[in-house]
């Protein structure tokens, strides 16, 4: 047969047989799964204080989530009857029934808070249709408590319209008292990759047959097919032979990208024992024929488009990534955030690649995305080993959370490849880069997929690149129990990264083999390394993560006149005019021997006229020494960074204190953003 996507079908046919079944024995996964509900639901029926309780929440419990002998019990939370969105939480259990631990998105009890909206429900339409370009419809709208910062009554909308990147489905939270929006989710995730053939042909891909027609619908995974972008109708043939080899015919783009999901649905079976994307045996629609150099994941198809050259780009990295995003979707906490969710979609993409161990005349296993079409004339899209190589940043800082979702895959690319093939691979793969100068080993892809994935059924609503780290931590120590390989390895590739350690992330003592990094930094009295950055959430995108604070300080302050230095989230003391004390505070660690620099970013504006007189303080305090104090004298137009060496400190617990203290006159408004604690 000529050289092409020749596509063999395999039609099923079975006869349904009722019966009665049988209970199922002690170590089942049902009888697992059942205990571990109860074991959760007893926990949380004691209203424990790590879940931030209220009087008026209710708790609402999930099927239970099986990987790697773990458990994972979801709950989503519901306040005087209405959705909590930011109070979901995940219990974890292990394979002897106890808790290992919790995964909690909200960081503070609702209290008693009015469910009374002083926004009428069109006003708030109005705002969210704001937030896109070209509005074309507003699917619903309903009334909920938004709680990932302090607790709040907001109006959900999801609205369909324009985005940056093209096709917007966008949930936004807007105040029901203030009209103010919270928060904004983007649920069409777009993604790029190659249109390289897969390999070698005739490829096998399941099919349909029915009387005289074959479609390319599968028979076993629910809702996937492969359709018409615009007709939404599923390609059909008089026999089961698919395309031509020519990347410009929808058919055969369509065998590339079945191919490529049902060879994902494999490996989430072999490598993850995921029943399917949707975790229920199912996945969505392919659609090809998207009129774009893109293809994207919106919740209810995988739309795919075209390279310059006008071929489907529907293969192993492109319909792998996308499917990713739907994986990332129906795991605990819904979509990732701050800048997360497209390495979250490129480690499905690799994982799938690899899982197919195509030669390398087709679609080979690799760590590059976009490898094998010049998408724009420029190459592969992003360097999983390399991110800098695309212009992408290698290491995390706190502008990361803002950048464009593509650029800030880098730091977790770069994490996913050291964790998997490590500094310098043995098979083949390049050498990588990291941020601190240290090396560190691989423990090859099927581990860490499984750790990313054992992360992922830990998320919650407020995830991050910091609460990443704390979760694939604690995976790593949970798949790997008396034994910290995994776990040392999972830490030496985010300390490579630059993610900073988090308050009570996992650790791990027992006595495993250990893959600490290399390194030329110093070494401190007692051992561990001077390097890195010391505050969780440094520059507050996290929202509330790591910092206690006065109501009101951190926030999305720029519908208040106060943006951020970078990102959208800051910490704004004070500003009301009246006698009036924000606190903001957060304590970390300086390992002794170490030289330690803090530094932070202030703004500071004022309705004093006074050239002489500090009316209003800003004191910043590091343990019991008094850094500087900044007043209403000290205002500026901009942002200013100011650094102090608080070496000294070395070996203690430190608690850093920013106290803005307003008298009963005009108003001082003291801003803070990008802090750090740097060791070296």
């Amino acid at each position: 047969m000529a050289a092409g996507a020749l596509a063999v079908g395999l039609a099923t046919v079975g006869t349904a047989v009722a019966v009665q079944a049988s209970p199922p024995s002690p170590n089942s996964t049902a009888a697992v799964q059942a205990l571990a509900a109860n074991t959760a639901t007893t926990f949380v029926s004691t209203r424990p204080a790590v879940v931030h309780p209220s009087a008026d929440d209710a708790f609402i419990q999930h099927p239970v989530i099986s990987s790697g002998g773990m458990q994972y019990v979801p709950y989503d939370r519901s306040y005087k009857g209405l959705q909590v969105v930011g109070g979901d939480f995940v219990v974890v259990i292990n394979a002897a029934g106890q808790i290992t631990n919790t995964s909690v998105a909200q960081q503070q009890a609702i209290g008693n808070l009015s469910v009374t909206p002083a926004l009428a429900k069109a006003d708030a339409e109005a705002v969210a249709r704001k937030q896109v370009t070209n509005p074309t419809t507003v699917e619903g709208t309903t009334l909920v408590v938004y709680a990932l910062d302090t607790p709040r009554l907001a109006w959900e909308s999801i609205v369909d319209g324009t985005g940056a990147e093209g096709p917007s489905r966008l949930s936004v939270d807007v105040d029901a008292i203030t009209g103010t929006v919270l928060h904004t989710q983007e649920h069409v995730l777009h993604g790029t990759g190659t249109a390289a053939w897969n390999g070698p042909n005739p490829v096998t891909i399941n099919t349909t047959h029915s009387g005289t027609t074959y479609s390319m619908a599968d028979p076993t995974i629910r809702n996937l097919s492969c359709q018409d972008f615009t007709t939404h109708a599923t390609l059909t043939g008089t026999d089961d032979a698919w395309g031509n080899g020519n990347a410009t015919s929808k058919e055969t783009g369509c065998v590339d990208a079945l191919f490529t999901a049902q060879t994902e649905y494999k490996m989430l079976s072999s490598w993850l024992g995921r029943n399917g994307m949707d975790g229920s045996g199912g996945a969505w629609p392919i659609r090809i024929g998207l009129n774009d150099e893109n293809a994207y994941y919106d919740g209810t198809q995988v739309a795919v488009g075209h390279n310059t050259a006008n071929q489907w780009i529907g293969e192993l990295d492109v319909v792998g990534h996308e499917m990713g995003h739907g994986v990332d979707d129906h795991t605990p906490g819904g979509i990732s955030g701050s800048g997360t969710q497209e390495f979250v979609a490129d480690t499905f993409g690799a994982e799938t690649e690899w899982y197919a161990n195509e030669p390398s005349a087709y679609d080979g296993p690799d760590f590059q995305v976009g490898e094998k079409v010049n998408l724009v004339g420029s190459g592969p899209i992003r360097y999983m080993y390399n991110p800098s190589l695309a212009g992408d940043s290698n290491c995390y800082s706190s502008s990361t959370p803002s950048q464009e979702v593509h650029a800030a895959a880098g730091p977790g690319n770069h994490w996913f490849y050291l964790v998997a093939e490590g500094t310098s691979p043995t098979n083949g793969q390049p050498t990588s880069p990291t941020c601190n100068s240290t090396s560190v080993t691989g423990l090859g892809i099927q581990t860490a997929a499984k750790i990313m994935y054992n992360a992922m059924l830990m998320k919650t609503t407020g995830s991050s690149y910091l609460r990443y780290r704390v979760w694939t931590l604690q995976a790593a120590k949970n798949l790997t129990p008396g034994n910290c390989a995994a776990f040392n390895t999972v830490k030496a590739a985010w300390n490579a990264v630059s993610v900073p350690a988090q308050s009570g992330e996992a650790t791990c003592t027992d006595g495993g083999p250990t893959t600490e990094p290399t390194s030329a930094s110093p070494t401190p009295t007692g051992g561990g390394s001077c390097s890195g950055q010391r505050l969780t959430n440094p520059g507050f995108e996290s929202g509330s993560t790591g910092w206690t604070a006065s109501t009101g300080v951190i926030g999305q302050n720029s519908s208040q006149g106060e943006p951020a230095r970078t990102g959208t989230w800051n910490a704004y003391l004070d500003g009301y005019g009246t006698t009036h004390t924000d606190t903001l505070t957060q304590s970390f660690s300086i390992p002794a021997g170490c030289h330690a620099t803090l530094s932070f970013w202030t703004h500071i504006d004022t309705a004093e006229t006074t050239t002489t007189t500090a009316y209003d303080k800003l004191t910043v305090q590091a343990g019991s020494s008094t850094l500087v104090t900044l007043s209403n004298l000290n205002k500026v137009s901009g942002y200013t960074q100011r650094s102090y060496d608080i070496s000294s400190l070395a070996g203690t617990t430190v608690t850093l204190r920013f106290t803005g203290t307003e008298d009963s006159g005009l108003q001082t408004s003291f801003v803070i953003d990008d802090t750090a604690v740097n060791l070296s």
